[in-house]
């Protein structure tokens, strides 16, 4: 080692620290003409929110909650294989309950891969649709389909093109950016809200 080189002073961290992670800015106010890439979350620019098939579904929705998202996707192994989703909705609800009765379990010893969508279940949009869409059909589409989310989907250029998930798209933050106030536990309560929100 030359000695043109001068040694940088390391410090001491004296109290805890945290660490960057991407961020996406999403525009905080959109109309249903807006388009509809301003309600997507790219997963270019913000890292997914992930559990494996094996963690217990209370760890989950810890996870979902320290990240503030309702959706994780479900890989397994370090491969980056989405293998499907777990939302808040399928732990927090009734069906935790009722499988581990059915199985003679506790809720608490059910595992993310017990109440998972798996990938075959999953429907898509296409990204370049997305992008050639506006807020209204986004919403539109999620109130006739029932779904409080939708996963998009395009070529992963270093994949060779294969389909990735590229981006995620939320009716409650869809919501939050309409300054409607949508409950996205209650299905009724959401579809009064959307049909008032495009007029209908």
């Amino acid at each position: 080692m030359t000695d043109e080189y001068q040694a940088l002073a390391f410090e001491t961290l004296g109290k805890p620290i945290s660490y960057f992670q991407p961020r996406q800015h999403l525009p905080d106010s959109v109309t249903l003409d807006s388009p509809a890439i301003d309600v997507m979350t790219d997963l270019c620019q913000v890292t997914a929110v992930t559990a494996r098939m094996t963690m217990p579904i209370h760890e989950a929705l810890q996870r979902m909650r320290k990240r503030a998202v309702r959706l994780l996707l479900v890989t397994d192994l370090d491969d980056g294989i989405v293998y499907g989703l777990i939302t808040a909705r399928d732990i927090q609800g009734e069906k935790p309950v009722t499988l581990a009765q059915k199985l003679g379990y506790e809720p608490s010893q059910l595992v993310v891969r017990d109440l998972m969508t798996l990938k075959g279940r999953l429907e898509v949009l296409p990204y370049d649709a997305v992008v050639n869409a506006k807020v209204g059909n986004i919403v539109a589409s999620l109130r006739d389909s029932g779904r409080q989310h939708a996963l998009v989907v395009d070529a992963d250029p270093d994949r060779d093109g294969v389909p990735a998930v590229r981006g995620i798209i939320s009716l409650a933050h869809i919501g939050r950016q309409m300054g409607l106030d949508l409950d996205t536990a209650e299905r009724a309560t959401t579809y009064a809200e959307l049909e008032a929100a495009l007029g209908e």
